[in-house]
């Protein structure tokens, strides 16, 4: 992706001055919401090796696989809880907007984030139906 593209998450800035420098390893997540954002640009752009770096080693996968038909169109914050700068856990819900097998889909998830080594990893997720 082109760094002066808008990037994925919709924030409203480009890539290269969003999530970009974040999936590059650049720049780290200061909240909760900024890394739910990067993983979600991730999934729009197919970055799998950054969505398994940026997983709790606790839960981690051993292998990701992308849907490469799967397209990722936009991204709704519903509401966070804690999961700033001074703290170590977060929750996350978010409305995940998608294109797959010429259908339009969503997912809902409640998802939790924590601090590892400084840094903030996901943790899990509950889908909402």
């Amino acid at each position: 992706m082109a760094e002066s593209q808008m990037c994925p998450c919709k924030r409203g800035e480009p890539f290269g001055e969003c999530c970009g420098p974040v999936l590059a390893g650049q720049r780290k997540a200061a909240t909760a919401e900024a890394l739910m954002r990067s993983r979600y640009t991730a999934f729009a752009v197919g970055d799998a090796d950054y969505l398994r770096r940026s997983w709790h080693s606790s839960r981690r996968p051993a292998n990701l696989a992308l849907d490469p038909e799967q397209r990722w169109l936009f991204l709704e914050i519903v509401r966070t809880e804690r999961g700033g700068p001074f703290d170590d856990t977060g929750v996350v819900e978010f409305v995940a907007h998608y294109r797959a097998a010429g259908r339009r889909g969503q997912l809902h998830e409640v998802s939790r984030f924590a601090r590892e080594d400084g840094s903030w990893v996901y943790l899990d997720g509950v889908v909402e139906p």
